[in-house]
């Protein structure tokens, strides 16, 4: 397990920003404690089970794994939190967007997993730095129950190519893999415990094994740019506002959800859903994995 980054005042100091951008990620920084980690875990298990079952336009999971924080009001709080977004801005500054969160769930002894690959191969932006993905940890992120595993420096790389396997157990929308082998030692174990969280460029190759576990991975995973950034691949994207100012206006900005599953909310969540997976799925005949 690797030692805690300590925080200065909830904030990144300068070696650690270093770090970043020399490794493409950084971890673990415990942005919540453990103890409010495992009640936020409680609410989310107790909100699958009222709603697993009810009358919504679309499986829970979908609504889970695609802009949670559209509908899941658990899910937009943490987005927005000042605490994620104070280590946040030490990589993107001020003025900060969320591109979108979602919740990344694997049962015990299942065989789900992420093939390795590049967020930013179909996200419709282009090799930008403007982009970083934070990932906390509801539950523990171990080897067992299948946690991260990053390659050192491999942010530096263009955009390099991928295959879609659209693999019946691949959690990714298109099963996206990259088309180079990446040798065991050159993956770095990304173990968390609840409350801790990680940072990775858009460009660092990374992906995660099953989770033989006797217990869930529980994780939610959230994609923030900065404003200047602008979507390449479609007509329109959409992102919320969560610090300081878009003076860019690349993104339609909209409202995290204030309440669970509301009428207005699962009206926004079909329009972003179309506008992203015209992005998200552009080559492809098969659908997302999510759907």
């Amino acid at each position: 397990m690797k030692n805690l980054q300590p925080l200065e005042n909830g904030h990144l100091n300068a070696s650690q920003k270093d770090s970043y951008w020399q490794d493409g990620y950084l971890f673990p920084m415990q942005v919540i404690p453990p103890q409010e980690a495992a009640t936020l875990r409680r609410e989310l298990e107790t909100l699958e089970a009222n709603w697993l079952d009810a009358d919504l336009p679309r499986p829970l999971n979908t609504y889970k794994r695609l802009n949670a924080n559209c509908t899941i009001s658990l899910t937009a709080r943490i987005a927005s939190d000042p605490r994620v977004l104070d280590v946040v801005e030490g990589i993107l500054g001020p003025d900060i967007l969320l591109w979108g969160a979602e919740l990344f769930i694997k049962e015990p002894h299942t065989s789900a997993y992420v093939s390795m690959h590049q967020d930013l191969t179909y996200w419709g932006m282009g090799e930008i730095d403007g982009l970083v993905t934070a990932w906390i940890a509801l539950s523990p992120a171990t080897i067992a129950s299948g946690c991260m595993e990053f390659v050192a420096g491999s942010h530096k790389n263009p955009i390099l190519p991928h295959q879609d396997t659209h693999g019946d157990n691949n959690l990714l929308s298109r099963g996206q893999e990259i088309k180079v082998e990446v040798a065991p030692e050159d993956r770095v174990t990304v173990e968390l415990q609840p409350g801790q969280m990680s940072l990775h460029h858009g460009l660092t190759i990374h992906g995660s094994g099953p989770n033989t576990s006797d217990d869930r991975r529980i994780a939610i995973a959230m994609r923030f740019l900065r404003p200047d950034m602008a979507q390449m691949g479609g007509a329109k994207d959409y992102a919320m506002l969560v610090r300081g100012e878009d003076r860019f206006g690349n993104f339609h900005h909209y409202n995290g959800a204030a309440s669970d599953f509301s009428a207005d909310s699962l009206a926004m969540f079909e329009t972003i859903r179309d506008a992203q997976n015209a992005i998200l799925m552009k080559g492809s005949d098969q659908k997302a994995s999510y759907d």
